[in-house]
């Protein structure tokens, strides 16, 4: 095999969580094209792999995937790291060959389909979810789940030191992740006691920022209202930003898995969300709370103090 298209999980924390399978794959000398959602460009900006934009309706993924593997059969084999029906029938129109999880009865739209390891029915945490399928392709065995670390550009140090600059950030900041949209069983998956954490923080001489995506502002301003907003950034540029920070404090959410991929100290606070499988991995990382309620407000304070302590 000397080339692979990867399709990417279609959220944030769970792209995240791929990096070691697709350090993996790398290492064996595949070329890798990857293939997601328009904003996985801008995360892997600082590797040398092709990204396939997958937005729009079910044509315009399957022409995108059409026109990157140009006709040849070396470009035509596909990993697929969603378990969705929808996403191994893109693949399958398109005329590539997939392997995946037999997953959401799409056993026969698949080149080869793999079971669902009896551990995940148990305590296997999503990055070896991910690495037990590759190890399947490969070959290999899977092994333990190394934690997931995302290179950043240059380029994207520069544009968040000039978001901070532009908005008078100091080097010394710590980041509020406050926002983390849906629910889990019907049970909404954000902490509400960032306000008074920034409160607390900047009473104690901290300076607090808050870097909302595109449409969070107003979200993110009523979730932390005295912590200072940066401007929306690309993911590279908010990846620099988060692994700049003193500290960053994320409920179980896409931004809680970038700062822990790059390297940030993070306390990250569950409520909802099980840890066991989707706990962003990191030895700068620190959980409180679990699937069975919220912490209280004195045990989260008590793990950032921890944490500042050591920077």
């Amino acid at each position: 095999m000397r080339s692979l298209i990867v399709r990417l999980p279609n959220h944030l924390g769970d792209a995240c969580m791929s990096l070691p399978t697709l350090d993996r794959l790398a290492a064996q000398g595949i070329e890798l094209t990857l293939a997601g959602r328009p904003w996985a460009k801008e995360l892997f900006e600082a590797y040398g792999w092709r990204v396939i934009a997958l937005g729009g309706g079910r044509f315009d993924r399957i022409a995108a995937l059409r026109a990157a593997c140009s006709g040849k059969p070396q470009e035509r084999d596909a990993l697929l790291l969603t378990n969705s029906f929808s996403s191994a029938l893109d693949f399958r129109l398109a005329g590539l060959n997939s392997v995946g999880y037999a997953t959401d009865g799409r056993r026969l739209l698949l080149r080869q389909a793999y079971a669902v390891p009896s551990a995940w029915s148990d305590a296997m945490h999503t990055v070896e979810y991910y690495l037990y399928l590759t190890s399947k392709l490969l070959g290999s065995t899977a092994g333990g789940p190394p934690p997931p670390h995302l290179k950043l550009s240059n380029a994207s140090r520069e544009r968040a030191n000039v978001a901070l600059a532009r908005a008078a950030v100091g080097s010394q900041y710590i980041v509020l992740c406050p926002i983390a949209h849906g629910r889990h069983h019907g049970r909404i998956k954000s902490w509400d006691g960032f306000g008074r954490m920034a409160q607390d923080l900047r009473s104690r001489g901290h300076e607090v920022i808050v870097c909302p995506g595109p449409g969070e502002e107003a979200a993110a301003r009523a979730a932390a209202a005295s912590a200072r907003v940066i401007e929306p950034l690309d993911l590279g540029a908010f990846g620099a930003l988060l692994a700049q920070s003193r500290l960053v404090i994320a409920n179980d959410s896409g931004p809680g898995h970038l700062a822990a991929a790059v390297g940030a100290h993070l306390v990250g606070v569950f409520g909802v969300t099980d840890p066991t499988k989707t706990r962003p991995l990191g030895p700068q990382v620190q959980l409180v709370g679990g699937a069975n309620g919220w912490p209280g407000y004195e045990e989260v304070a008590a793990a950032v103090a921890a944490q500042l302590t050591r920077r």
